[in-house]
């Protein structure tokens, strides 16, 4: 045998390659033996750190993960550090550089050009990793939803874990007080606005519609959903074209903004901003319908007393006949470089947790993030589709596009021209500044700061 019984004491030396520790267990009670292991000394787990901005429903569900993991083995040990934003984070990140203990993975949101962010000397692109260190279900990674954050070349520049689409909650029972089928949410602009003014006359509701990422539902969407370019030429994916700016003065762009007057002034919208303020009134069943993020859904599965269902953004049927599909964006967990090749496979091991079909899965219908892979999807819960009007079938028409415009955009310095864009968004719907002067101005500023023009004369008033 290749353990021994010497004075009541079962000694394991090899054997634990074998044969597990319960085994022994057993084997020492059939001889009536007290049964002490003796196992080699463990090492210590590899501690890896990982930073985010994430708050909470998403939070406390990605804590509920990462004790999972360091609770189902114990080579690795991850440790979180939650950061209020990513103001926060990037101010902490530049000193851990200096004082050279980088986390291994951090949250970054979507800046529209993550071929930049890999280039930097801190970072190492996901794709690298990969080589080294395969994970099993990045074969299943669904294109479509993971696009945002992969390179010409269809790489995985970092791990897409967040990725959201704009979408549109409405609430079932004010849709019933105002007669209106829960099942059929407006598909268009037009019949969203005859649904509005029954919600606002019929089922009393003072806040009929409110938005909350404006840029993203309002601006960027309105273009892969209707036909357009976001950005030109080619929604500046191709490297080898120079002079990439926002095409905001298309006819779709100026047609929307003066609608969405046109509801501001007619107590249809009161309410919109690029945060998420909108989100919490409708789960305070304050507002009818709104168009935010597929993230929210999180904060809609908390709130209490709230029955909704969730659509794809309105289109413009005088556009498209059938609408586009809207773009992906979100957050990614980014890997830092620098790091020992132990703790570089350690972070792979977490990430390729995070990608089991299972676990994916409940992160996808826990938070309303897409699912990273078509096993997630396919293994989800069918109770949480069957709840939630529309779910499926949203998710379900992410997984097959083949529309070339919703791939995405690239546009150089995004972060800094979003907010511009929004503060023109609301001069419009505040009437201080016409529709087509709003867009406008935020076209000659993009160009600006995307370096791809000088700065525009003064406008003579």
């Amino acid at each position: 045998m290749i353990f021994t019984v010497h004075k009541g004491l079962v000694y394991l030396n090899s054997i634990h390659r074998i044969f597990s520790v319960t085994l022994l267990k057993r084997i020492a009670a059939v001889l009536g033996l007290s049964c002490v292991l003796v196992l080699p000394a463990q090492a210590n787990p590899v501690n890896i750190e990982v930073w985010h901005t994430m708050t909470s429903v998403h939070k406390s569900e990605f804590e509920k993960i990462a004790r999972r993991f360091n609770n189902e083995q114990k080579e690795v040990n991850v440790v979180l550090r939650a950061f209020p934003n990513q103001d926060a984070l990037r101010k902490a990140g530049e000193k851990a550089v200096a004082e050279k203990r980088k986390p291994n993975l951090v949250q970054l949101a979507d800046n529209r050009s993550p071929e930049i962010i890999a280039q930097h000397k801190d970072i190492i692109p996901l794709h690298q990793l990969l080589k080294q260190y395969p994970m099993r279900d990045a074969n299943w990674f669904l294109t479509q939803t993971t696009g945002f954050m992969r390179d010409g070349q269809g790489r995985l520049m970092a791990f897409p874990y967040m990725a959201e689409i704009p979408v549109m909650f409405y609430n079932v029972d004010g849709y019933k007080r105002a007669g209106l089928d829960f099942n059929k949410p407006a598909r268009t602009w037009p019949e969203l606005q005859d649904h509005l003014l029954l919600l606002r006359d019929k089922a009393n509701f003072e806040c009929p519609f409110a938005t909350s990422h404006q840029v993203t539902t309002h601006l960027e969407n309105m273009a892969p959903i209707n036909g357009a370019l976001y950005v030109t030429p080619k929604n500046g994916l191709d490297n080898k074209v120079r002079g990439a700016q926002l095409n905001l003065l298309d006819p779709v762009f100026m047609r929307h903004l003066s609608i969405m007057v046109s509801w501001k002034r007619s107590d249809l919208f009161p309410f919109n901003s690029n945060g998420t303020e909108a989100d919490a009134m409708f789960a305070d069943n304050r507002c009818a319908v709104i168009t935010t993020t597929s993230g929210a859904l999180a904060r809609m599965q908390s709130a209490k007393g709230l029955s909704y269902g969730v659509a794809p953004l309105p289109f413009y049927e005088q556009v498209v006949r059938t609408p586009g599909a809207p773009y992906v964006s979100g957050a990614a967990l980014w890997a830092t470089s620098g790091h020992t090749k132990e703790q570089d496979k350690a972070t792979m091991s977490f990430l390729s947790f995070l990608a089991q079909p299972v676990i994916a899965s409940a992160w996808h219908q826990r938070t309303g993030f897409l699912p990273l892979t078509d096993a997630a999807f396919r293994t989800g819960d069918a109770a949480f589709y069957d709840r939630i009007p529309g779910a499926r079938q949203l998710v379900d028409s992410m997984r097959n596009v083949k529309d070339p415009n919703s791939r995405g955009f690239r546009l150089r310095n995004y972060p800094q021209i979003e907010p511009i864009l929004s503060r023109e968004f609301d001069a419009a719907l505040s009437g201080g500044t016409p529709p087509v002067e709003a867009l406008t101005k935020g076209v000659d500023q993009a160009k600006v700061l995307s370096q791809d023009a000088p700065a525009p004369a003064p406008r003579r008033k």
